[in-house]
Order: structure tokens, then sequence, then C-alpha cells
């Protein structure tokens, strides 16, 4: 397995690169922004660590990158520990977030954690990765949404819950269910998280329209998908 580890500071890299050797990766390393993408660019990696203050481009932007062409695991790491910087990781596309200082040990059970979740979906190969509801598509393979014929642009993220939400259907998730769904159940993270990205997820959806379905609040619980079309 190989691992990508993006950070200017070269002593972190070392640490990190020596605990992921322990655990069997193979570590490629970048010190700034550009290399780290353009190292991406040339490997298969199975996770990729990604500081956020590189020079010459940033972490976020490494980030978005990546994202318009992969969906390898990404966990974020930062020194700034402000909820807006982390959820904006999140948003664009980030795995996990983790803040400095840290323990090596720590980031390495989150890579564990990531990866375990990544193995079980990839135990399921089997099972089919396009899901439809009426005039919605959902494609996990290549995560592509389609309302009708018209692509709708969605994270990475907003993607996952969806396919959650419609795997099942009329099922009631909790906050909580979601998160350790979504996120893992070592994201530190609460509820408006949930709550933001169902928001903006809701707003993309509408903007093509849809009558026999929609993603409901189940105040004070949480949220579902709920179909009406077999109804008719």
């Amino acid at each position: 397995m190989k691992i990508l580890i993006a950070d200017d500071h070269k002593q972190i890299t070392e640490v990190l690169g020596r605990y992921a050797t322990d655990e069997g990766f193979e570590v490629h390393y970048a010190f700034d922004g550009q290399q780290a993408y353009e190292t991406f660019l040339q490997h298969d990696f199975d996770i990729i660590l990604l500081d956020v203050m590189m020079p010459v481009m940033d972490g976020f932007e490494v980030c978005r990158k990546i994202r318009q062409q992969s969906t390898v695991p990404i966990i974020m790491i930062t020194a700034r520990g402000e909820d807006f910087e982390r959820i904006m990781g999140l948003d664009i596309g980030a795995d996990d977030y983790i803040v400095k200082p840290f323990a090596p040990g720590e980031v390495m059970a989150r890579v564990r954690a990531i990866l375990r979740r990544i193995g079980t979906q990839t135990d399921d190969q089997t099972q089919a990765q396009v899901k439809q509801y009426d005039n919605l598509t959902v494609n996990l393979d290549t995560f592509e949404v389609h309302i009708d014929d018209e692509e709708i642009a969605l994270t990475k993220k907003e993607i996952e819950l969806l396919w959650t939400l419609l795997s099942n259907p009329n099922k009631v998730f909790t906050r909580d269910n979601l998160l350790d769904s979504i996120w893992g159940y070592d994201y530190y993270g609460d509820s408006r998280t949930v709550d933001s990205h169902i928001k903006r997820l809701r707003a993309k959806l509408d903007e093509v329209p849809h009558m026999c379905w929609e993603i409901k609040t189940i105040w004070g619980v949480g949220y579902k998908f709920e179909g009406s079309c077999d109804e008719e």
C-alpha cells in the first residue's frame, strides 16, 4: 500500500514516515503543495496525509485539485484548530482532519480507521454501485449524481450522504448515525456538520424538479429519504 505524506516540516514527515513504514506502507513525501499534487499524479496512492499550510499551493487547493479526479482518502493536517477551517476541509472532500500537535500513533489510527471503511466497501464491490429512484441516479463508482439527464455537482461527502439515505429509503438516520457512517466514529465534529451538509445537498438537488422524493427532516431525530412514487 502507498501513502503520500505532504508537509513542509521535514521533521514531521520523517516521524510520520517511520510510523507508516512500520505499518507496512510504501511512503512518498512532498514538501510543498505543487510537489504534493505532482506526486499524486505519478502514483496510485491508497491514502494521503495533507498539511494545510504549505508553500506554493496550500493544502485546501491541493485537495480540491485531487478531488476533481480521484476519491483517494485524504486526511488534512494543520496547526490551526478553528471550526471554519475544519469544516472547509471536509466540505471540499477531505475524509478526516487532525490538528497539530498530535501523536503519530493517533494519525496512524485514523489512517487504519479510514482504510477499514474503504476495505469494507471494497469487499462489497459485487453489489450494485448504482442506485436509482424515479428520476434520481447515484453512481458511487464514478461519484456522479443525475436528476433526469442533468448532472448535479456534489461534493464527495454530499454524494456519500445521499447514497446512504437512498440505500435505505424511509429509514430514519439520526445525526450521530450519519456522522459515524460518513465521517467515521473517530471524527471529532458534531451534529451541525450533518445539518450543514444536508442543507447544501438539498439546495443543489432542488435546482432540478423532483416531485416523487425528498430528503425529509424528522424533527428532533434526523433525516430520511422519502419516496412517494410507489404510492401512486
